[in-house]
């Protein structure tokens, strides 16, 4: 199977609505297991809050600086992030073309160490 941005990017929900005041910025694109991936393109502000499930990000487009747990990284095209379950984390300052490809996986509270 093979999954571009630019496809993704095609499905993502967009105008805005009472959960998403600023327009739905991710979408599902396959699940198998415990695994799902998501291209997340946040506008404006990234309004995450911490996930039930251990991730990874793939920066897909664009460049930003990433809070993971109060440290703050640069972060542009290529870079691969790992965030734990239940850690606070957002992106800031990103570019107007941001994209990101998420991948949760594991179980509900996240892996052991």
């Amino acid at each position: 199977m093979k999954w571009t941005p630019g496809e993704a990017l095609g499905r993502l929900p967009g105008p805005p609505n009472e959960l998403w005041p600023q327009g739905a910025r991710s979408v599902s694109v396959f699940r198998h297991g415990t695994m799902e991936l998501k291209l997340y393109a946040p506008r404006g502000i990234d309004p995450q809050q911490p996930h039930t499930r251990d991730e990874i990000y793939v920066v897909v487009a664009g460049h930003s600086r990433f809070d993971n747990g109060g440290e703050v990284v640069e972060v542009a095209t290529g870079d691969v992030l790992f965030v734990p379950a239940g850690r606070v984390h957002r992106f800031l300052d990103f570019s107007d073309d941001f994209a990101t490809w998420v991948v949760f996986y594991g179980r509900e509270g996240g892996e052991s160490p």
